[in-house]
């Protein structure tokens, strides 16, 4: 067992997970949200639970909100931060992380990465990134994502029934981002794997095996990317790594800073977006009527993505820790004390949104959702993965009017993401009883 690798799991995960269990063991329901399947393969009824609760709700060792106010006033406040992306954990045993760490298996919840770290460092970070998403070159895009889901598409047409996560949720978001990033197609497959591994260290309390499993892909991850920049820095091209290379700005970034944001746009490149449109696809299955408005109108479908984005939001919390002493909601948060932002929660928050429990893909404040999360931490690629996730859907249903979902879909197992591992669907119409 690597001494090094087992005393990060223990200050980052390992002694979190005990507290959990013993919170959850309680019924606590934030400790059951980020411990037991069952309450986050269906979290909604027990963010109503916290609803009843206040405003801002205290366990003991975090707060958590799912107020669309607060959390919204939480996310832009200058009063909070992302306490360096371990901000539940004590001041003491962040420090004591960040000295036993590997910088090998880096993750997108460790410094320097964008969502760990905040202005002026982050703001420098996401000036070198935010060319490659401004409206008019995702715009740019629409050409490009329309010719990968219309080829997906074309591969699927003699196979009546197939996974929609692994044949075309998740190849379409990592065609895209790979272009940006300037990854050899050889290698796509690869790095979404990895990406999947990666992904899991958002989430609280990870048990040691699964902290393996992150660490191992982390490290293959970190060793591929380091060839890759030295790839670009030879021969580069006109994608958004390249030109980051070439900024003289980013002389000054070490090799630690380019693999964190480059992997961190990676990963965020397909992760929201094939849980949107897996998310997209099963709530239209569920709601018929709602699939048929769409295709009577099909102008509807960028409307239709924010009504999913609310109804069922891809990343379903974040986390923020008080800088300074503060209050919220008459509620006084001290310096350092972790709050738990439950996206998910309040993006079905009555008083934000009329009957919240209702999926209705014509909704005119759907847009008004925090799904993307809000403040200095807006999801850089949000208008990206809007884009793609309207594109794929449309296309889909155009090619398919009578899809359906058959089988048994497995959930992905993620607490902090939300979506399907694998989502077997038919496009053989139904037959009439």
């Amino acid at each position: 067992m690597p001494l090094r690798e087992f005393a990060a799991w223990t200050l980052a995960h390992g002694l979190q997970r005990r507290v959990l269990q013993r919170a959850a063991a309680k019924g606590d329901v934030m400790a059951l949200l980020a411990t037991d399947p069952a309450f986050y393969d269906d979290p909604y009824p027990s963010y109503e639970r916290l609803r009843a609760d206040g405003p801002v709700v205290r366990n003991g060792f975090v707060a958590g909100t799912v107020d669309h106010a607060v959390a919204n006033a939480i996310l832009r406040s200058d009063d909070f931060g992302t306490g360096a992306g371990q901000g539940e954990l004590p001041a003491p045993m962040r420090r004591l992380h960040g000295l036993v760490r590997d910088p090998d298996t880096l993750s997108p919840v460790d410094p320097p990465s964008m969502l760990a770290v905040d202005p002026p460092v982050h703001t420098r970070y996401r000036r070198l990134v935010a060319r490659a998403f401004t409206a008019r070159k995702v715009g740019r895009m629409a050409d490009r994502v329309q010719d990968v889901a219309s080829r997906l598409l074309d591969d699927l047409e003699r196979e009546p029934t197939f996974d929609l996560v692994g044949r075309y949720a998740a190849q379409l978001p990592v065609a895209v981002i790979a272009d940006i990033l300037g990854v050899p197609d050889a290698e796509r497959s690869q790095v979404l794997g990895w990406g999947n591994h990666a992904a899991t260290t958002l989430d609280p309390g990870l048990s040691w095996a699964e902290y393996r499993r992150a660490a191992t892909a982390l490290r293959e991850m970190h060793a591929w990317f380091g060839h890759h920049l030295e790839r670009l820095r030879r021969n580069p091209g006109d994608d958004l790594l390249s030109q980051v290379l070439q900024d003289p700005e980013a002389a000054e970034l070490t090799e630690e800073e380019l693999h964190a944001i480059g992997l961190l746009v990676l990963g965020a490149g397909f992760e929201t977006t094939v849980n949107l449109i897996g998310n997209a696809v099963v709530l239209l299955d569920a709601h018929p009527d709602q699939l048929a408005r769409l295709q009577a109108d099909p102008d509807a479908w960028a409307d239709a993505v924010e009504e999913v984005l609310r109804y069922d939001a891809p990343v379903q919390l974040t986390m923020r820790a008080a800088v300074r002493d503060t209050e919220v909601a008459g509620h006084r948060i001290s310096a350092g004390e972790a709050v738990l932002v439950y996206l998910g929660g309040a993006n079905r928050d009555p008083a934000a949104f009329a009957d919240p429990g209702t999926f209705d893909v014509r909704r005119s404040n759907a847009a008004d959702h925090i799904g993307f999360s809000a403040g200095v931490h807006f999801c850089i690629g949000a208008s990206l993965a809007r884009l793609e996730a309207t594109v794929a859907l449309r296309t889909l249903y155009e090619r398919y009017p009578d899809l359906r979902a058959v089988g048994r879909p497995e959930r992905r197992t993620t607490r902090v993401l939300r979506g399907w591992e694998y989502l077997p669907v038919s496009t053989v119409a139904r037959v009439p009883a």
